[in-house]
C-alpha cells in the first residue's frame, strides 16, 4: 500500500521526533555519507564531457526521485512509520518557520563562520560530523537568506511560470534551454540575481552554506527541498497528462547532446531503472 509524504509544517511532535531519530541513525550507520558521496559523484555540469544525469539534464527529476526513494528506504529500515516530509518554501518562507525549528533541522548558522549551533544536527551534539564536502569543515553550515547579499525564496508565481509550460524539456537538453518545465524548475538562467537562479537553484542559494554545491546532501534540508521538487513534478504530470519525459529517444549522432543525456527508455545510472519507470510512483507513495 502506498504511504504518504506530508508537508513538514503539519508533522506532529511525535512524527518530528521519529524522522529526526531515523536520520541520525542512518548517519550513525554510515549510510548517510554514501548518499553524500553519490551526489558529489553525479553532480556533473554541462560544461564537462560525458553523460549527465543528476543536474543540467532532463533526468534531473527522475534521478532525484530515485535518490529520494533510496534515502527513504534507509529511513524506513530504521522506523517503518517514517516518510520524507516536504518543505513548501512558497509558504514557509522565514528562517524561524518549519523546518528551521529546534526539534527538526535547527536554525541558521552563526554569523562568524555560518556554523549551525542549534537543533539535532549541530556539530556540538557529536551526531552530525561532515565527512565529505567541498571544504575541510566538519560542521554543518547555513546562511539563510544570505545576510550579506540577500536573496528571496521563490514565490508561487515563479512555480506557476514553470508548471504552465506543457513541454517537459527541449534540445540541447542542458542548462541553457529557456523553454521546458525541467529547466524552469531546476532553475539555470543567465545574468545575476533572480534571473540567474530560479526555483530549485534559488532555494539552494537561499539556504547557503553546504547547500551550495555537490555536497549539499550534508544538510538534511536537501531531502525536504527535493521532496517538494518531486511533488511539483507530480503536479505538472497531472496538469499535462498528454506530455511525458523528453527526450523520447537518444539525440542523433553528431549532435552536441549525443551520449550526454538519458532518453526515456535508457538506464539511469547508477541504477537499473529508466526515466519511463519512474514517471508513475503512485503505487509507492503519494503526497498529502
Amino acid at each position: 500500500m502506498a504511504y504518504t509524504r506530508k508537508d513538514v509544517s503539519t508533522l506532529t511532535a511525535a512524527e518530528r521526533r521519529r524522522f529526526v531519530k531515523a536520520l541520525l541513525e542512518v548517519k550513525r550507520r554510515g549510510e548517510y555519507d554514501e548518499f553524500v558521496r553519490m551526489h558529489i559523484e553525479y553532480y556533473v555540469s554541462d560544461g564537462e564531457g560525458g553523460l549527465r544525469t543528476a543536474h543540467m539534464a532532463p533526468s534531473f527529476l527522475p534521478w532525484h526521485r530515485r535518490f529520494l526513494l533510496e534515502l527513504e528506504k534507509a529511513l524506513r529500515r530504521v522506523d517503518s512509520s517514517v516518510t520524507l516530509p516536504y518543505w513548501d518554501w512558497t509558504r514557509d518562507r522565514t528562517p524561524t518557520s518549519a523546518p528551521w525549528t529546534a526539534d527538526l533541522l535547527g536554525g541558521n548558522g552563526r554569523r562568524s563562520d555560518l556554523q549551525v549551533t542549534t537543533g539535532p544536527f549541530a556539530y556540538a551534539t557529536g551526531d552530525w560530523t561532515i565527512k565529505d564536502g567541498v571544504t575541510d569543515r566538519r560542521f554543518l553550515t547555513r546562511d539563510l537568506g544570505r545576510a550579506r547579499d540577500p536573496i528571496d525564496l521563490p514565490k508561487q508565481s515563479d512555480l506557476e511560470w514553470a508548471l504552465a509550460d506543457p513541454v517537459y524539456d527541449t534540445s540541447p537538453w542542458d542548462s541553457t534551454v529557456t523553454r521546458g518545465f525541467r529547466n524552469k524548475l531546476e532553475g539555470w538562467g543567465s545574468g545575476r540575481g533572480s534571473t540567474a537562479w530560479r526555483n530549485h537553484n534559488r532555494v539552494h542559494r537561499w539556504v547557503g552554506g553546504v547547500m551550495v554545491g555537490g555536497a549539499s546532501v550534508n544538510d538534511p534540508v536537501f531531502w525536504l527541498h527535493h521532496a517538494f521538487i518531486d511533488l511539483l513534478w507530480t503536479r505538472w504530470q497531472r496538469r499535462h497528462r498528454e506530455h511525458r519525459y523528453l527526450p523520447a529517444g537518444p539525440p542523433a549522432a553528431g549532435t552536441r547532446p549525443h551520449g550526454r543525456v538519458v532518453a526515456r527508455h535508457e538506464k539511469l545510472p547508477p541504477w537499473d531503472v529508466t526515466p519511463d519507470q519512474l514517471e508513475d510512483v503512485g503505487g509507492i507513495y503519494r503526497y498529502a
